[in-house]
């Protein structure tokens, strides 16, 4: 994977001592919620806060505030007196989390293709550059997920409206987590990724309409390759 396509949003600088509490929790619920979109931390395993802290090399405060905020996410479920546990993939749900992505994901690509910085801009342009030059026959299928997600991050940021670009991660990641759990029975996701390079281009020129119709093409096609499967 080129250094491009390995964009990631920025991580809270440190100013003047040791990092804060809200920044490690910041931390914890990026990493825990990464390997929970991934399947690292597979569906319906259990979480054990004390592991996660030591293998995060964070405390166990900052751990425990992050998976309250995955489970607003749907990430994980808590039960009294059982524990925290990663949720379920259920394909089942794919149509309802389309119907709001069909919603959002053209109104975010618009947004960002009015509003995105000279520098958002830079960067998403590099982003199409690397889709484009992707050997999609020596990327693993994983590290080709892990760039999609960055790719719809970099234009969920370039919307600036915070709000839109939460609820967009939240819907994201769950989709992403069904196309993890079939990834080994999909057989064109470089075909899917490379289709964010029309996307990007669109955004980076400024073309609102381009833009939205780009993306709300990529949803429909990820919800349609997935009902192959069913």
């Amino acid at each position: 994977m080129t250094s491009t396509v390995n964009h990631q949003a920025q991580t809270p600088g440190l100013v003047g001592g040791p990092a804060s509490s809200s920044s490690m929790s910041d931390q914890a619920y990026r990493e825990i919620r990464d390997r929970l979109v991934m399947l690292d931390i597979r569906p319906g395993a259990p979480i054990n806060e004390q592991h996660l802290a030591l293998e995060l090399g964070l405390g166990r405060t900052p751990v425990r505030e992050a998976l309250k905020r995955l489970e607003t996410d749907r990430l994980v479920v808590a039960f009294p007196r059982r524990g925290t546990f990663a949720t379920e993939v259920h394909i089942t749900d794919l149509a309802h989390i389309s119907e709001v992505r069909l919603l959002l994901e053209p109104a975010a690509a618009a947004h960002a293709a009015r509003r995105a910085r000279p520098a958002e801009r830079e960067i998403l342009t590099a982003l199409a550059d690397s889709v484009a030059e992707l050997d999609t026959a020596a990327i693993p299928s994983r590290e080709l997920i892990r760039a999609d997600l960055k790719i719809h991050r970099a234009v969920y940021d370039s919307t600036h409206n915070p709000h839109l670009q939460d609820t967009l991660l939240r819907y994201d990641n769950l989709a992403t987590r069904i196309w993890c759990l079939l990834l080994d029975q999909i057989p064109e996701i470089a075909t899917h990724i490379q289709g964010h390079g029309p996307l990007l281009r669109a955004i980076v020129a400024g073309d609102a309409d381009g833009a939205a119709s780009h993306a709300r093409d990529h949803v429909e096609g990820f919800e349609q390759q997935v009902r192959t499967l069913l």
